[in-house]
């Protein structure tokens, strides 16, 4: 099961070489795309998923072509240049900011990357410690914004919102994803294929929270809720003020999920990302789901 969980994960699929990013410069989207949410599986890879701040009926679905914003009636539309958007996290305050790591078409790493207008045009802010940096695992702290970690080379940390970063410890091994506690900037969960664990020290140490199967995922929400899917289980939640999960849905068969955006103006309201691309909504904390853009 690991195993074939592992290789799911780490295979990406082949880009188009269409634009050129380097540092400092802006790039502007040069031509529009638009196609059915259900197609994006078919023709590339999720990295991602955010709630569209300006308007929360849209969803912002980050891939390994581009960023896409998808509307209730099933549209998908690249609203980005053509690149590779891997690690990416919407400001937990800021209506219009996004930040990213991962690809230009043409090979290479990003660096870590902002945008300013909700993902029409991205910036360089930093290459990173040691980069360009590449971060696949990254999350902006909803405690304190200017806190980001990236996991490149081990656990990088930004206090001043991206654009100086500093080693803060070891990735843990078989890393899957990153969540930034929304009670204190040093603490951070992380989803690994040997279960969930927890740092307090900004990632200089870690400590088993669930052990035994794979965490393809976690989530915290700015009220503190924390999401993990745990294979075998299903996807759990519970308050971080006290670390007990219950099970919001465990009747998944052979799937799993890998990427989960809370909806900031509806705590109730989640989006999810299946090992297959299958995008899902749930308007009940993640108790029942169904195909988004239906």
């Amino acid at each position: 099961m690991q195993k074939k969980f592992s290789r799911r994960w780490v295979l990406a699929g082949a880009a188009v070489a269409l634009l050129v990013v380097a540092a400092g410069v802006t790039l502007r989207l040069q031509a529009t795309e638009s196609m059915p949410v259900s197609q994006l599986a078919r023709d590339t890879h999720i990295h991602g998923l955010a709630v569209d701040r300006s308007d929360p009926a849209f969803l912002l679905i980050a891939t390994h072509h581009g960023l896409f914003r998808a509307g209730p009636d099933g549209r998908a539309e690249r609203i980005s240049v053509v690149q590779d958007f891997m690690g990416f996290n919407a400001h937990p305050s800021d209506l219009h900011m996004l930040f990213a790591s991962g690809h230009p078409p043409e090979g290479g790493n990003l660096g870590f990357v902002a945008s300013t207008d909700g993902g029409n045009s991205w910036t360089r802010i930093s290459p990173g410690l040691n980069g360009p940096v590449d971060f696949h695992q990254m999350t902006v702290s909803p405690a304190d914004p200017q806190t980001i970690y990236g996991a490149y080379g081990g656990i990088q940390v930004s206090r001043d919102g991206g654009t100086t970063w500093q080693r803060s410890g070891s990735a843990p091994p078989r890393l899957i994803g990153l969540a930034a506690s929304a009670r204190d900037t040093e603490t951070l969960y992380a989803a690994t294929e040997g279960g969930l664990l927890v740092s307090t020290d900004a990632g200089a140490s870690w400590k088993p929270v669930l052990e035994g199967s794979p965490a393809s995922l976690v989530e915290v929400t700015q009220q503190g809720i924390v999401y993990v899917f745990v294979l075998g289980r299903g996807l759990l939640r519970s308050a971080e003020q006290q670390i007990n999960f219950s099970t919001a849905s465990s009747d998944w068969g052979n799937r799993f999920l890998l990427h989960l955006a809370v909806d900031p103006t509806d705590p109730e309201r989640l989006f999810a990302a299946t090992q297959h691309g299958q995008i899902l909504v749930s308007t009940d904390h993640g108790r029942s789901w169904a195909p988004f853009g239906k």
